[in-house]
């Protein structure tokens, strides 16, 4: 049984780490540094420079930019410069107008934008400079979406929190482990984890409006026509890909949606949320039962997160499907056993896939997680797991989940580097 000081620090993480953001997580985490950085100078930049880590660069490249029917940074960068607050954090552009799109087309039109890759060992890395009339200001954020630790103007400086500094003056987050997490979901009064249902206001929502446009490739859209049902049925899975895949599309299709990401993406919150939602009304499970596996999901999520890194080489949809595993899992009436066996089957599965960016198709890659994430619940509860005989799985769950994460966060780096050398080539960036 975990103490209250432990739980108390558990919920303290699941509101840091879910959170709404309009738009990917990525560009927009420029945008917000853009933002700050505009702030900071005082009045309006003439010319925005932009040094970024290769896995920033990478995610920010192909995705659509809310409210503006265009793709990629230079448009963000504008507008967190234009109409951004960094006070609306991950939200930071939702003030956007039409005028307001226009100046920040001709921004970039003057070629005022420049972008370059940083290179530097932190996955995470934004460092905005802005000019203007002879002033400079630069913002910097490292290590999280929203963790500023360097602000300047004229030399001044305004913020240093250098990561050592960071992690000596701040409280470390509790280092979680599988059992924790089932404890947790499982046994903390109902009414302090009531917050985490604001994830399905936020996600389902996101789905529905998709519905209202043509986002991204449509895959929501598609899986509810008659051919696809013809196909895959008119079932409890379809409808969970049909809501997964709705949201993914309208976010990563640049709808001025909000969702509530978890540990820094969008993605991520949709894919652990939207599947047990739909899983729960279907099965028609309780809202204590809703409550519980939604916070499974949730920080089972968070746990692999903190082991893999914010941005790395693995798709992030296999993380946070092995999180909606475990809330399924646990609403088919599944025990610690059965969810610590779920974990396996997806382990086993999906482990190497990789990330080549935020982009429209990030919908089909969830659909990928997702559909694996009930075959795995289901495996489970029929008393079928993948072995430790069996490739990277060991008999301890939270071991086979380092040996996943050792795979993302190390082996495949160099995978990582490849994958931005063929984007950036392509792009002819």
């Amino acid at each position: 049984m975990l103490d209250n000081a432990t739980k108390t620090q558990i919920l303290r993480l699941i509101n840091r780490e879910v959170v709404p953001a309009v738009g990917c997580t990525e560009p927009m985490a420029v945008a917000l540094c853009t933002a700050k950085a505009a702030e900071t100078l005082g009045m309006r930049p003439q010319k925005i420079t932009a040094l970024l880590s290769a896995n920033i660069l990478k995610n920010a490249m192909g995705v659509g930019i809310p409210g503006t029917g265009m793709i990629g940074l230079p448009i963000a960068i504008a507008l967190g410069a234009i109409v951004g607050r960094s006070e609306y954090q991950l939200e930071v552009i939702k003030d956007l107008t039409p005028e307001a799109l226009s100046e920040g087309k001709a921004f970039i039109d003057e070629r005022r934008i420049d972008i370059r890759l940083k290179k530097i060992t932190e996955k995470l890395y934004i460092e905005i400079r802005c000019e203007a009339e002879g002033n400079t200001a630069v913002a910097v954020i490292a290590g999280g979406h929203t963790d500023f630790i360097r602000v300047e103007r004229n030399g001044d400086i305004w913020l240093d929190r250098s990561r050592q500094a960071v992690e000596t003056t701040e409280e470390k987050d509790v280092s979680l482990n599988l059992k924790m997490v089932y404890d947790f979901a499982t046994t903390t009064p109902i009414n302090d984890l009531r917050f985490i249902l604001k994830t399905k206001d936020y996600n389902l929502k996101a789905a529905e409006e998709s519905r209202k446009g043509n986002y991204g490739h449509c895959l929501g859209k598609t899986m509810d026509r008659p051919l696809s049902h013809g196909i895959f049925g008119n079932s409890i899975f379809s409808h969970i890909l049909s809501k997964t895949a709705s949201a993914c599309d309208a976010r990563m299709g640049g709808a001025m949606i909000p969702v509530m990401s978890n540990s820094g993406s969008g993605n991520q919150g949709i894919c652990a949320t939207n599947p047990v939602v739909v899983f729960a009304m279907e099965n028609e499970n309780t809202e204590e039962e809703l409550i519980r596996a939604l916070t499974l999901s949730h920080l089972t999520a968070i746990y692999i997160k903190q082991n893999l890194g914010k941005l790395s080489a693995l798709c992030g949809c296999v993380v946070a499907s092995i999180g909606s595993s475990c809330g399924i899992t646990y609403l088919m009436g599944g025990d610690y056993n059965r969810i610590c066996h779920a974990v396996k089957n997806m382990i086993a599965n999906l482990t190497g896939m990789i990330c080549d960016g935020a982009k429209p198709s990030c919908s089909l890659k969830i659909c990928s997680g997702v559909s694996t994430a009930l075959l795995s619940a289901l495996l489970s509860m029929e008393g079928k797991h993948v072995t430790a005989a069996e490739g990277i799985i060991d008999e301890d769950v939270d071991r086979s989940i380092r040996n996943l994460t050792s795979i993302g966060k190390d082996a495949m780096c160099a995978t990582d580097d490849m994958v931005l050398r063929i984007m950036t080539s392509k792009q002819n960036c």
